[in-house]
């Protein structure tokens, strides 16, 4: 702990902290205390001043007159911001990335990847600032010409989750204010300290830039500040990640006010593996996205299903696989899988255990919830993999444990039909080294996912690529591509520059 106090110093946290920031200052909440417990040791880290409504609406004013300003500062000139954001992003990388380890409860290398994430899409978003690009159109009336430009949206509500507590945050809030949007960031309940800290990292460049207060505006609390956004016409935006379940309701919100949202919801991810994969890529893709974050990414393999000529080697290889994980202290180097994040997690982990025995599965790594000095907190289980029937009910549903089901198939196209039948699509992978096995499984009759990877696994996705998946994953994209332009406005604009007004489809309208 003394090492985690040195770490909440450096990144300017204190034992009662501030609740609501809206840029360059911050000050208590007046909605109650919020405690911040590490999965890790059980041991709290810190409390947190929550908003109340009358809270919220005043970080919602100072967005708001944040906008009128901040739109109207060059592009290039708001990337030039953001790229200093990663630059201090890079000072605090190790401070950072381990306090997203503690609270959050991943191992400590994939805390500093999703700090170099925030820092990729920084890079990302400071070329951005100069390729807002509209398009040209030819018109089909003389001496007119017709184009398209984009204008920034106004407020981005993003509510992000706890297994990734900065990185999504930093996927919309470094487009969107490149974009000319302004953001108000409702972080995790359970991953508060985080938020809070790249708000104090950022805290410098936004005052050395003079960005008016309000354009980036943090907003802790639990699952009423999350429906005051949905439900506020004041923010054009709503980015949320999270359960299919909370999805729903903030879409439904949304909608009832003829907003917009973004979504990244749920996963229910699988590999196909044919006999011509190499196992030797297969086996290590397949446990990293199976018990990497302890199972707890969106992006996390659900499901393996395998060729019935493979299915015995790769049910072995994973057995010894499975074997060699370490599990314990993630802040410790050589430490593979840490803790679930809470009792809850564990709880549905036993549960959904349970289920698929009763459906009749048999579990070739068995199950367990780990005691002992080295697992203090209890909310240490030991990843487990399971023989199933892919029509299992239990099977369709997302878990977000390190639960793995071992599925057999015969024909390629009914596998990919077998990894298609789930409410889910974010994410799929095939391991084969057959160019018309690949093929097969990328083309319209393949993976309905919004992510579909030969020869790689399920998770570990790159900022370049626009991230997000079908279903009742939401339909959101995030991060690279042309995700930009989910916060903007299109605008077609037509110009005449004659001496006369023809109309469109040769319509006459004569008048003296």
């Amino acid at each position: 702990m003394e090492r985690i106090q040195d770490i909440l110093e450096t990144l300017g946290i204190q034992q009662l902290n501030n609740g609501i920031s809206t840029g360059t200052s911050g000050k208590p909440g007046n909605g109650g205390v919020l405690d911040s417990f590490s999965p890790v040791d059980g041991k709290r880290i810190a409390q947190i001043n929550v908003a109340s409504r009358a809270d919220y609406d005043s970080v919602v004013e100072k967005a708001v007159e944040a906008y009128k300003v901040w739109k109207l500062i060059p592009a290039p000139k708001r990337g030039e911001t953001v790229r200093q954001m990663g630059e201090e992003l890079r000072k605090f990388k190790s401070a950072l990335g381990t306090l997203v380890s503690y609270e959050m409860g991943k191992s400590l290398q994939e805390g500093l990847g999703e700090v170099q994430e925030m820092i990729d899409i920084c890079d990302f978003a400071v070329g951005v600032s100069r390729q807002l690009y509209g398009l040209t159109m030819h018109s089909e009336r003389p001496l007119h010409r017709m184009y398209e430009q984009w204008h920034p949206i106004g407020v981005v509500g993003i509510i992000s989750a706890f297994n990734f507590p900065v990185a999504v945050w930093s996927w919309n809030s470094m487009l969107a204010w490149v974009c000319g949007d302004v953001c108000i960031w409702k972080p995790s309940e359970k991953t508060p300290l985080t938020a809070l800290a790249c708000q104090n990292i950022i805290k410098t460049v936004l005052e050395n830039n003079e960005v008016p207060e309000g354009v980036s505006c943090i907003v802790t609390g639990g699952r009423e500040v999350g429906e005051w956004l949905a439900s506020d016409h004041r923010v054009a935006l709503v980015s949320a990640t999270g359960s299919t379940r909370m999805g729903k309701s903030v879409a439904e919100a949304v909608a009832r006010r003829l907003g917009k949202s973004l979504l990244e919801l749920g996963g229910n991810n699988a590999i196909i593996v044919t006999p011509h994969a190499d196992l030797n890529v297969a086996i290590p893709g397949i446990v990293f996205g199976a018990v990497g974050t302890a199972g707890q990414r969106c992006t996390s393999t659900r499901r393996v299903i395998v060729q019935t000529d493979v299915y015995e080697e790769v049910k072995q290889r994973l057995i010894r696989a499975y074997a060699q994980l370490r599990i314990g202290n993630p802040l410790e180097t050589h430490i593979h899988v840490g803790p679930l994040i809470d009792q809850a997690a564990v709880d549905q982990y036993l549960v959904t255990v349970e289920k698929v025995k009763e459906a009749g599965g048999h579990f070739i790594v068995e199950p367990q919830v780990l005691s002992g000095n080295d697992f203090l907190s209890g909310c240490y289980v030991a990843p487990c993999v399971a023989e199933v029937s892919n029509d299992y009910a239990i099977v369709k549903q997302e878990t977000f444990a390190p639960i793995l089901y071992l599925i057999k198939y015969n024909d390629l196209e009914k596998a990919i039909a077998m990894q298609n039948d789930v409410p889910q699509g974010l994410s799929s992978a095939i391991f084969t080294l057959n160019i018309r096995e690949s093929e097969l499984f990328l083309s319209q009759s393949g993976s309905d996912c919004g992510i579909a990877n030969v020869n790689i696994g399920t998770s570990g996705a790159e900022i370049g690529g626009a991230f997000g998946g079908e279903k009742e994953t939401g339909g959101g994209r995030e991060s690279g591509s042309d995700a930009w332009k989910a916060y903007m406005r299109r605008q077609t604009n037509t110009i005449n520059y004659g001496t006369a007004l023809p109309l469109a489809q040769g319509i006459k309208f004569e008048i003296e």
